[in-house]
């Protein structure tokens, strides 16, 4: 391990120094260079020893630099309590090219002075997307040193979901392998997590609280597991789910039911912090509502139930807001109305993936290979009533593993006219969920504690994968 520190250590030129104890930056200017462009890299491909190794550097240099991985809990709960407001965090999921994306989304942010902002990832996206948790905060903290960004860094799971027949036939082992997920996810700095139990929800019981009781018990459950491993100085941000995306619309009676019995449980486990935030289903499903010929329906979202469902969040229990899945593929008019109507966060995926895989500047000859791979590779999972065009598109997330790689290695050229458009997509959203000038607002209610990590060592254990768990 000794060779792989050094080895890590000698890109940055003597303008990284480790005395055994602690890693000083003497030359902040190196770390905005190839140096860190490199380091990144080893910390994706490279052999055992060394990934480790320049993982472990780049937390150190996160620490050192100011851009440490944090809970964005007490900016939440600020909220609740009506001390701030007006705006709508965007929790942008990194499937592909994460890197250059994440480097994009921290220039925009850098450009308006905005510091409420989430990268995550969700269950299923860590099995397609090849990308496990050390990996994934590894990059995006690579990403915010690479770019000068001063200010926490919220890493989020996303859909940390019970899978239901998963459940229904061993649902002991599947509690235990959402616990190794969440345990993977803090070993590697995720400090937001949000638990989804709303799949195991039950519409054919006679009452509200019926339908939503093992929700509610096994989210309560999952909280106790979380604070009782969360590190000292970091209250995790947790978020809890009544409406699985995709099916009928949330009510404030389902909130209700939900929150009440989710309290109830809590409370009679121990005296522990609670959920921030509540996830709500309005109108919206994931990648959007696919027409036969590969575009996107336009989808009515209903902005008066999500009014009412983020009022009745914060103002009769203390949470941040509702918030909003499957929001990417929206009509552009639309991101405006969530600040106007409550929303406290929403959650951005398939156009970053579609922005990526059809631009112009995506070799011809990749797309055609990454098209015959999910021809051949995911043909089980195309419906009879599906097009060719509406299958490829609902399916060709599953190719971004296998093609992790080449899409990384792309020509500089390439990746630099894509991330310029990245970039221009992540200012717009940003100036419409009215994040600018939100870095102040974080810094006084968001400080991460100094988690330094002593020696490079191998990640957690790898929770078991599924790429159906929801995203």
């Amino acid at each position: 391990m000794e060779n792989a520190i050094r080895k890590v250590l000698a890109l940055f030129s003597g303008g990284v120094r480790y005395d055994g104890e602690a890693v000083a930056v003497a030359n902040p200017a190196v770390l905005r260079g190839v140096a860190m462009d490199r380091l990144v890299r080893l910390a994706v491909f490279g052999e055992q020893e060394e990934r480790d190794a320049a993982r472990w550097l780049i937390w150190e240099l996160a620490q050192e630099m100011g851009c440490r991985p944090a809970s964005i809990h007490e900016l939440y709960m600020a909220r609740g309590r009506g001390e701030c407001g007006g705006f709508t965090v965007p929790a942008v999921n990194l499937r592909l090219l994460t890197y250059d994306m994440a480097r994009a989304l921290f220039r925009a942010l850098k450009a308006r002075e905005a510091g409420a902002f989430i990268c995550e990832i969700a269950r299923s996206e860590i099995a397609y997307t090849d990308q496990r948790p050390a990996e994934y905060a590894s990059v995006v903290l690579a990403a915010a040193l690479r770019e000068g960004f001063a200010g926490p860094v919220f890493i989020q799971g996303d859909h940390f979901q019970l899978n239901p027949s998963k459940y229904r036939s061993r649902p002991e082992a599947e509690v235990q392998a959402i616990e190794a997920l969440i345990d993977e996810a803090l070993a590697a700095g995720f400090f937001n997590l949000d638990i989804d139990a709303s799949t195991l929800v039950d519409i054919s019981l006679p009452t509200l609280d019926e339908q939503q009781r093992v929700n509610y018990t096994r989210t309560a459950e999952l909280t106790v597991y979380v604070r009782e491993r969360e590190p000292d100085g970091v209250t995790v941000s947790l978020g809890g789910e009544i409406g699985e995306v995709g099916g009928k619309n949330s009510t404030v009676e389902e909130l209700r039911a939900f929150m009440d019995g989710y309290r109830r449980t809590l409370a009679s486990l121990g005296d522990y912090a609670g959920l921030s935030k509540i996830s709500v289903q309005t109108g919206t499903s994931h990648g959007g509502v696919v027409l036969p010929d590969g575009s996107i329906a336009e989808v009515r979202l209903d902005l008066d139930a999500l009014r009412a469902l983020s009022r009745e969040a914060t103002e009769r229990y203390g949470l941040a807001g509702a918030v909003q899945h499957g929001a990417s593929t929206l009509p552009e008019d639309a991101f405006g109305k969530f600040p106007e109507y409550g929303a406290c966060e929403i959650h951005l995926a398939t156009n970053f993936q579609n922005l990526v895989l059809d631009h112009p500047a995506l070799p011809a000859e990749l797309k055609q290979e990454i098209r015959s791979w999910v021809l051949e590779h995911c043909a089980g999972e195309r419906k009879a009533s599906d097009t060719e065009e509406q299958f490829l598109y609902k399916s060709r997330k599953k190719a971004l593993g296998p093609f992790k790689a080449k899409l990384w290695n792309l020509p500089e050229p390439v990746r630099e006219a894509i991330s310029r458009d990245l970039e221009a997509r992540f200012g717009f959203l940003f100036d419409q969920l009215r994040v600018n000038g939100t870095g102040e607002l974080v810094e006084k209610y968001v400080v991460p504690p100094l988690l330094r990590r002593s020696v490079p060592g191998p990640a957690a254990v790898a929770a078991p994968d599924d790429a159906e768990a929801g995203e």
